[in-house]
């Protein structure tokens, strides 16, 4: 019952894909992460190599996943509450993503930590289209917006308080595959929102941008509801985001159109000496 770690995303995924793809939506982010290094080599997040770890309980099963992608601090999948200390025995940690549970346990240990940021994952039930919708209309974001989303991008990192590294690789990538739609209106648009490749079923919507200008009419809610019902036709049987719980519109808004909570994620630091 230990802790293994490699900086190899293929011998990661030998041993924890299956558990990985079991529990898509607990572990959306360490999915899409490894689907990341996986397509564009160890060094998709920044200079340092990756460490992506996994747990194996009494009975071989894996039961707790790590992924560390420099200069980003360590993300935990579903991990078993006995894989904790062995964990922490392993790897020295003083900032952690993980869910509620996990990051509590995490920082019984941290006298005097903090919690940097609360999010919620929500799941889609069933799609409620906005009533009244507003005026306007979708459609798939193409090449020629290119200069658009790449501002969008970069004003949304900077709303958020996060750097926007690889901005113009997702901004390319998600426009290619079809995974970024606009909402129009008048011919001018207005907002946008853009969804992850499917993996073990799973997509998340993510980047939900709309600028100050144009905010309050609804076409976040309506751009969101669009590219939901695109994912799940195209087959998603998972459709998820991440809320800010900080922001009580955002999650009011998502709720409204047919998200349920599913959990909660901290990202907790140790007290500094």
């Amino acid at each position: 019952m230990t802790w293994t770690f490699t900086d190899d995303v293929d011998v990661f995924l030998d041993a924890a894909g299956p558990s990985l793809a079991a529990r898509p939506a607990e572990n959306t982010l360490i999915l899409t992460v490894t689907e990341t290094l996986r397509l564009r080599g160890p060094h998709a997040y920044g200079d340092a190599a990756p460490l992506l770890g996994w747990w194996r309980g009494a009975d071989g099963e894996v039961a707790g996943t790590l992924v560390r992608t420099p200069p980003y601090p360590p993300m935990l999948g579903s991990v078993a509450p006995e894989a904790i200390g062995p964990l922490t025995a392993a790897l020295p940690l003083t900032r952690v993503n993980a869910d509620r549970a996990t990051a509590e346990a995490l920082a019984a240990a941290w006298p005097g930590h903090r919690v940097d940021e609360e999010q919620r994952l929500y799941r889609l039930a069933t799609l409620i289209p906005p009533s009244p919708a507003p005026s306007g209309r979708p459609r798939t974001a193409v090449a020629a917006d290119r200069k658009l989303l790449l501002s969008w991008y970069h004003a949304f990192a900077d709303e958020i308080g996060q750097p926007g590294p690889h901005v113009e690789r997702l901004v390319d990538d998600r426009t290619a595959s079809g995974g970024l739609t606009l909402w129009e209106d008048g011919g001018i648009p207005v907002s946008m929102a853009g969804v992850s490749p499917r993996l073990a079923g799973m997509v998340r919507i993510v980047t939900v941008y709309t600028p100050p200008e144009h905010r309050g009419r609804g076409y976040a809610a309506a751009v969101t509801a669009e590219i939901s019902r695109t994912a799940r036709e195209a087959g998603a049987q998972e459709v998820l985001l991440f809320t800010d719980l900080a922001n009580p519109t955002s999650n009011s808004v998502y709720q409204r159109i047919g998200y349920r909570p599913v959990s909660d994620r901290l990202l907790i630091s140790a007290a500094e000496r």
